[in-house]
């Protein structure tokens, strides 16, 4: 831990030249006297850094110093640019310039690896995550529009959080202050978001999803069918499938006994069959009479 915090204090002072104190002890959630040890120990290994205390005063790294790569192995220089270019994907453009000096002083090629695009497909989110972000990390309120699951839009003021991904979705975790909690909100239902002055000051979570959540309070045991037309989905969304010889795959799978599995479930459209329990079958042919009637009048 003293280790990856010594060579993130000297990433950072690559990068700006020079920081204060308090901001290296509220980045890494420890005391000023700490990272005041950590550049005593980084000076004791050669490199050139020092702190000026008072006003005026920060911790600078000596002008054009070269961090000498023969400090890391090889192994150790590639993992040092991968995990410099993922941060780089999250984080936008901060962390390119060094990403770009360390490859040149390591002699190495830059791995593009992996790409991350939050936008959608349909434009609505391409400024969101940007705004998120912003807010996050300047611990600034917002308000936004939010489609419930009723369908209708109320007007939130959040202190956001943190932005996490779950089951192919984003969420936004935030206070709600309408609601007086904590709440997770899909980001597909967010419009006319501002960020505002304010600034809050609640503590960002570690982790927000619980290694093991209380399942819910009924659960459905259903056997599913679904012809050739579905099979990008079946193989995306589902395991234990049994492909039959006529294209057919047969899942068994268990789902939240309420309405959102019935939701889910129509998104297949003719492509789905409901082989068991009987009462699910006569949901589903009850939820298409409904909707025949209404094409019908």
């Amino acid at each position: 831990m003293i280790e990856s915090r010594l060579l993130q204090i000297l990433f950072i002072l690559l990068e700006k030249g020079s920081v204060t104190a308090p901001e290296l002890a509220e980045k890494f959630e420890v005391s000023a006297r700490t990272i005041y040890r950590d550049i005593d120990a980084l000076s004791a290994a050669g490199i050139p850094v020092y702190a000026v205390r008072g006003k005026g005063g920060g911790i600078f790294i000596q002008e054009n110093y070269v961090l000498d790569r023969t400090l890391f192995s090889d192994t150790e220089q590639r993992e040092i640019l991968l995990a410099l270019q993922s941060l780089t994907l999250t984080a936008g453009s901060e962390t390119s310039p060094l990403v770009s000096k360390l490859s040149m002083l390591f002699k190495k090629e830059q791995l593009d690896w992996m790409e991350i695009d939050f936008s959608d497909w349909t434009g609505l989110r391409t400024h969101l995550f940007d705004e998120l972000q912003r807010a996050i990390l300047s611990k600034k309120v917002i308000q936004i529009s939010y489609l419930s699951s009723k369908g209708q839009f109320t007007e939130r003021e959040l202190e956001p959080l943190k932005l996490v991904f779950r089951d192919k979705a984003w969420y936004l975790y935030a206070f709600c202050r309408l609601r007086d909690e904590c709440r997770l909100l899909k980001i597909t239902r967010m419009r006319d978001l501002r960020v505002l002055s304010e600034v809050f000051h609640r503590e960002i979570p570690k982790k927000v999803f619980a290694e093991k959540q209380a399942p819910p309070e009924k659960i459905i045991e259903l056997t599913l069918a679904f012809d050739s037309g579905a099979a990008y989905r079946v193989q995306e969304e589902f395991d234990n499938i049994v492909q039959k010889e006529d294209g057919t795959s047969i899942v068994v799978i268990r789902f939240p006994d309420d309405e959102s599995t019935m939701n889910y479930l129509f998104s297949f459209g003719d492509h789905l069959e409901i082989l068991a329990p009987q009462d699910y079958r006569e949901k589903m042919a009850d939820r298409i009479e409904q909707l025949l009637n209404k094409y019908r009048t």
